[in-house]
């Protein structure tokens, strides 16, 4: 499915009549957000809401159309209140506001914490398509896509029809669409149409990777979630949540909701949690307050789906799982030993759901990978390239962990190619330094995603803790940010046996440079340089996970 079709499927979740006002008046009140409503600067009761009628919703004032509902959110580069005259001029009917805009004679319905109220009337225009779905979100610092891919591809070798919303792709019934969008979890509105889109589609369940922005700024309010999986935790996104304990606290609100979902069909609550994980106690507490059964799986004894031994090879990795029934040999056609979590969690899911465990399994044996996932580039060379989204210091550290044995093993060492996002987390960069620099014989720092910063300056800090770790410029350090360009200034240094990861960018198809989405294919970019080195670029990509 092109991008196109979701665009068209999207079109048909919406409804195909106007709804009164009144009605989304009324829920909001349920919800405690509602402070009141307002035309011409007076107050006006529910009899003046009486007979108005919405015909869409929109946050955006510029795609407002007749009749439409506004929603005026507060961000941090832009008031959408400063726009409710492009809105009134572009025809809609009323707008939902955090604060009063007096000089404007719209009908307003004025709420408190005006990000959740834009989630419940995107859950109202849809008509709470979660309430028609098993909601399974996946969360965790790493692992949330690899792991959603697998869980569809699980439920759907159990003849559970699954969709899917995530950083790589949208699934909805049997079509996909990539997600160009640099966004993981998508905003309210446009999640729950998605949503709606798999009802329509007759999808039973919803694979939502949910993240901590998701969570942090209410684009998943409204959602009833079933199933919550962590995949693990480590320092992310402080940019947006300041401490370590507020990102936590924004994970662990996924498992809090799970005691909010309300009455529900035949779907069980539950929390999947990586026992192996150092903060799993504080999940697990939460999911036991919530009232939902908790799972546990890993590599520790006491988990109820666990690995007892995991063992990786030239064509991926064999886990020996068991729970308390059954056991068996789960050969995975992915490397890194990270990805036995993720197979764990999603053998936990099938577990959770009363899944026939054979057809799970056989879904998870034959699951291709994710694009951009630890994804092996062949191209005759003899050396390995691998491509990763590993864009923290942990990732980065595990992925380069697991890799180092395969070099090893063919005598050769590690190079990494790889940069920081800007507008993010500025203190993790120098960590990435010091994570490659510490692992690999060659660093090679370049451009990732700068967006509005300056991109020589997200390089430096990223340089200053390599230097730290020992490396030094223009010897075991270089700093090359055309991307390409390092690209290609690795791979020509490459040595019989090396592997040379390209982490980052991973499956994204563009980067954001300024304000500029730049088109940009890390696979391609690679087989071209290989070619240009006289390697065979027409070879086939295997997919290594």
């Amino acid at each position: 499915m092109n991008d196109q079709g979701l665009s068209d499927i999207l079109a048909r979740a919406e409804p195909a009549e106007p709804k009164p006002l009144g009605e989304l008046a009324s829920r909001l009140e349920r919800a405690g957000l509602l402070q009141g409503a307002r035309e011409g600067g007076r107050p006006i009761g529910s009899a003046g809401l009486a007979g108005r009628a919405i015909g869409a919703v929109s946050d955006d004032s510029r795609r407002v159309r007749p009749g439409g509902l506004f929603v005026a959110i507060r961000g941090d580069q832009h008031d959408g209140h400063d726009h409710l005259g492009e809105a009134e001029a572009a025809g809609a009917a009323a707008a939902l506001v955090e604060r009063p805009v007096e000089e404007s004679p719209l009908p307003q319905l004025v709420v408190g914490r005006g990000r959740t109220a834009l989630a419940e009337a995107a859950c109202w225009w849809y008509g709470d398509p979660s309430h028609a779905l098993g909601v399974v979100g996946v969360t965790g610092t790493d692992g949330k896509t690899t792991t959603s891919f697998m869980a569809v591809a699980a439920l759907e070798a159990a003849g559970v029809s699954a969709g899917q919303t995530g950083t790589v792709e949208t699934k909805v019934g049997s079509l996909r669409a990539a997600n160009d969008a640099h966004m993981t979890t998508p905003g309210a509105l446009e999640l729950q149409a998605t949503l709606r889109a798999m009802v329509q589609a007759g999808d039973r369940v919803a694979v939502v990777e949910t993240t901590s922005h998701g969570l942090a700024l209410e684009r998943v309010a409204g959602i009833a979630y079933d199933v919550a999986v962590l995949t693990n935790l480590s320092p992310e996104h402080l940019e947006l949540h300041g401490t370590m304990e507020a990102y936590r606290a924004a994970k662990l609100s996924l498992f809090e909701r799970l005691a909010r979902r309300g009455p529900r069909k035949d779907w069980p609550r539950v929390g999947i949690v990586n026992r192996d994980d150092a903060a799993s106690s504080l999940f697990e507490a939460v999911t036991r307050e919530s009232g939902a059964r908790l799972i546990t799986y890993g590599t520790d004894p006491s988990a109820e789906v666990r690995a007892k031994r995991v063992g990786e090879g030239p064509h991926g990795l064999t886990i020996d799982v068991a729970t308390a029934s059954w056991s068996a040999s789960l050969p995975v056609r992915m490397a890194g030993r990270f990805n036995a979590h993720n197979a764990l969690a999603v053998v936990a899911l099938g577990e959770a759901l009363a899944l026939d465990h054979e057809r799970v399994l056989q879904g998870l044996r034959d699951f291709p990978g994710v694009p951009g996932r630890m994804e092996r580039v062949e191209a005759g060379q003899p050396f390995g390239v691998v491509i990763d989204f590993a864009h923290a210091p942990a990732a980065l550290a595990t992925v380069l962990d697991d890799l180092a044995p395969l070099a090893a093993a063919r005598g050769g060492e590690l190079i990494a190619v790889f940069g920081a996002p800007g507008e993010r987390d500025a203190g993790k960069r120098p960590l990435m330094g010091e994570v490659a620099a510490q692992r690999c014989r060659l660093v090679v720092l370049t451009d990732d995603d700068p967006r509005g910063e300056d991109p020589a300056g997200i390089i430096e800090g990223i340089a200053t803790g390599a230097e730290r770790a020992g490396k030094r410029r223009d010897r075991d350090l270089l700093v090359i940010p055309d991307r390409a360009a390092a690209i290609r200034a690795a791979l020509e240094r490459a040595r019989p046996g090396d592997v040379v990861l390209l982490a980052g960018m991973g499956h994204e198809r563009s980067m954001v440079v300024g304000s500029e989405m730049r088109p940009w294919d890390e696979r391609g970019a690679a087989l071209s340089a290989l070619a240009e080195l006289g390697y065979d670029a027409g070879a086939a990509t295997t997919m290594a996970g």
